[in-house]
């Protein structure tokens, strides 16, 4: 069945002769044949660079926990592309997933459209088969002429944290936060915004300027709901609705508590009857993969032994800044195995890391669009001591682990993904 799922997907990637064309019509074209599916379903949108998914996840589990049905609609995947596909809270199966492809190709009738638009039109079709599950939805690259940007309601539409990233895609004069902010939230729908904490006041207010004519609900971190450390393992939420004292969350960060607040504030906004035992239950058991994921079992922990391996998938300034938070917490030598895709600010990316005591740079393996890891050292020569591995194996046998001290694998998602199989 995986041979057949990745020639299915191998055909879907000739379809189109450009990875990213930004427009919609494509899209809709194809969406109009399978009868118009996103028409038919109530969604959430989630638009930012970073913490999309760790906001899904946080939203998805709170609703599992209060006997809620969801479909789960995210990009890229990490390991295989079933992870991008739930359904009434299951990630789908390959022979559903085969038969689903098959059918909207039979339907696209060999149409230009882009391997992402395709995999769009899949989710909406079979999305439209559970009318009453809440649909949680990723939005791809920049939203505006996103393949997802195709509903014409929703229940809510989220703004994570917005920076600067895939900047490959704007014209070199455009390349601004504040186009990447218009790109994100100049076209979202009329119904509420959720705006999570942003990296600096100037990116809230050219938010507020992008929204200020859109007459939807708004909440601003900060202004309508916060949270706030607690002792004892605890952390404060609030909003208008009054104060919940929380239980931290079964994953590692600070931001993600910035996250989880959006997440709640967002359900509580929505009215979907939560009750705060589901809000507390559903944040101990959020699945979170590749965001400071902890690896207690497996192949690449065998290597460091008792030593802690943590997988980020970060790969741009705003993902460096975080994960560079939560290193300043830890009180051990960090140690640090960077792969990175060419199209990123390599250099913007290494200088957030601090106090580091190794950095070494590697390959991603089965990768054309990535930079070698020499070429990276070369960028990262002037900014940290730093040492070129082939492979993983190999940059791990080259680092003298000391007792406490931690091993953090990051800089790609596509990185994360290969390590994530390869353990």
């Amino acid at each position: 069945m995986k041979m057949k799922l990745k020639k299915i997907l191998s055909r879907f990637l000739k379809l189109h002769p450009k990875e990213i064309d930004l427009s919609l019509d494509r899209i809709k074209f194809l969406c109009n044949k399978l009868g118009n599916p996103q028409d038919k379903i109530k969604a959430i949108s989630v638009v930012g660079t970073n913490g999309k998914q760790s906001t899904i996840n946080a939203i998805f589990s709170i609703l599992k926990e209060a006997k809620k049905k969801c479909n789960v609609y995210t990009s890229p995947h990490i390991r295989r592309i079933n992870e991008r596909f739930i359904f009434d809270n299951k990630e789908i199966d390959d022979e559903k997933l085969g038969n689903l492809f098959e059918e909207v190709e039979e339907i696209n009738n060999n149409q230009p459209i882009t391997f992402f638009e395709i995999l769009s039109a899949c989710y909406f079709y079979k999305a439209a088969q559970y009318p009453n599950n809440i649909n949680l939805i990723e939005a791809g690259l920049f939203h505006r002429f996103d393949a997802t940007n195709i509903l014409k309601n929703n229940l809510a539409s989220i703004i994570c944290s917005i920076s600067r990233d895939h900047l490959d895609w704007l014209p070199k004069d455009q390349q601004t936060v504040e186009k990447i902010v218009f790109e994100k939230t100049s076209s979202l729908l009329n119904s509420n915004i959720i705006i999570s904490k942003q990296n600096s006041i100037h990116t809230t207010n050219c938010i507020k300027k992008s929204i200020s004519k859109n007459k939807s609900k708004k909440l601003f971190f900060n202004e309508d709901f916060s949270f706030s450390h607690g002792e004892n393992n605890f952390f404060y939420f609030e909003d208008k609705f009054g104060g919940l004292k929380i239980p931290m969350p079964n994953i590692l960060g600070q931001f993600q508590l910035e996250n989880i607040s959006t997440a709640i504030a967002t359900l509580r906004l929505l009215d979907f009857d939560i009750k705060e035992d589901d809000i507390k239950n559903g944040i101990s058991k959020i699945e979170s993969v590749a965001r400071l994921q902890e690896i207690q079992s497996g192949k690449l922990k065998e290597l460091v032994k008792s030593n802690r391996l943590i997988i980020d998938g970060s790969h741009n300034e705003d993902g460096a800044r975080v994960l560079n938070e939560f290193l300043q917490t830890l009180n051990c030598n960090k140690h640090v195995i960077i792969g990175m895709m060419a199209n990123k600010d390599h250099e913007k990316y290494i200088s957030y890391f601090k106090d580091i005591s190794s950095i070494t740079t590697i390959d991603i393996p089965g990768q054309p669009n990535s930079i070698s890891g020499k070429e990276l050292k070369k960028k990262f020569k002037n900014i940290h001591k730093v040492q070129y591995k082939e492979n993983i194996e190999q940059a791990i046998k080259s680092i003298s682990l000391k007792e406490d001290d931690v091993l953090i694998i990051t800089g790609s998602l596509y990185l994360a993904g290969e390590m994530l199989n390869l353990n």
